[in-house]
């Protein structure tokens, strides 16, 4: 099935007086295929929403660097709502305090992309949205899987979580490949996870060698793995392991580098799927 051309509106709301960064993301955009309609500088919310309604685009995308952004945005949503024209997804970008991204994002825009994102993440979003079936299916982690503990023993370490914070143990158990005994604490929707090394030379010990007992990783549940690994590869996101490798509970693990995530280990985990 062939897809009709996407048609994106490039706008610069408000009395902000300069364009480039709106005419890289148009051609950007052109770059991949789009058909773009830049309305040019000090557009209105009015201007713009009619624009869009008269060009039959399908996505907006607005910018700002006047600082104005948190009035003029949520205007562009409200005029759509004003001619039923709600289901034009808009999103933005420009100089954006992060602070203020959450609030827009509550107000109907779609997202925001801030100052030194790769002008490719804006296209492959759009498609993302508008062409679903023809990009990747990777989605955002589900869920917070397990927090990692470094501890010299779980035996010493476990009361304090099953005692102490009334915490229900749901398991131990040794994984080789990392040469280390494992004890999980359920609390809420995820889990606490003790790690104990069972060899001097285990990563775990070297660990604590360095830093002592403590928060280890933090583990992220996903889907697709494999196809998430090849995509962060792709992207230049640092990794410790390319491929997965077997973890606790039979599930598929790989680590991030901590240069990827600011000093955080973090651990991708896809469970094993329960038997039907």
């Amino acid at each position: 099935m062939e897809h009709k051309q996407i048609r994106v509106l490039i706008a610069k709301p408000g009395l902000d007086g300069h364009d480039r960064g709106a005419l890289v993301i148009a051609q950007a955009l052109r770059d991949h295929g789009m058909e773009v309609i830049y309305t040019g500088l000090r557009q209105s919310p009015q201007q713009i929403v009619q624009a869009a309604i008269q060009e039959d685009v399908d996505v907006i995308g607005l910018s700002s660097l006047s600082g104005a952004h948190n009035s003029l945005f949520p205007k562009v949503i409200e005029e759509l709502k004003k001619h039923n024209a709600e289901d034009i997804p808009v999103i933005g970008g420009g100089v954006i305090p992060y602070e203020d991204i959450p609030p827009l994002e509550k107000q109907g825009i779609h997202k925001i992309f801030t100052p030194g994102t790769p002008t490719e993440e804006t296209a492959l979003y759009i498609k993302r949205i508008l062409q679903p079936e023809q990009t990747s299916s990777l989605t955002p982690p589900e869920k917070l899987a397990h927090i990692g503990i470094a501890v010299n023993s779980i035996e010493q370490a476990l009361p304090f979580y099953t005692n102490a914070l009334g915490l229900r143990l749901t398991g131990v158990e040794e994984v080789a490949s990392e040469q280390v005994k494992v004890a999980f604490v359920e609390i809420g929707e995820t889990q606490i996870e003790l790690l104990e090394p069972t060899d001097d030379n285990s990563p775990i010990a070297k660990f604590m060698e360095k830093r002592g007992e403590g928060i280890h990783h933090i583990a992220v549940e996903v889907t697709d793995i494999e196809e998430r690994l090849r995509h962060y590869k792709e992207k230049g996101i640092s990794l410790i392991h390319d491929t997965p490798k077997l973890g606790a509970h039979q599930s598929q693990v790989a680590f991030l580098h901590p240069k990827a995530t600011n000093g955080v280990l973090m651990e991708l985990c896809q469970l094993e799927k329960e038997e039907e």
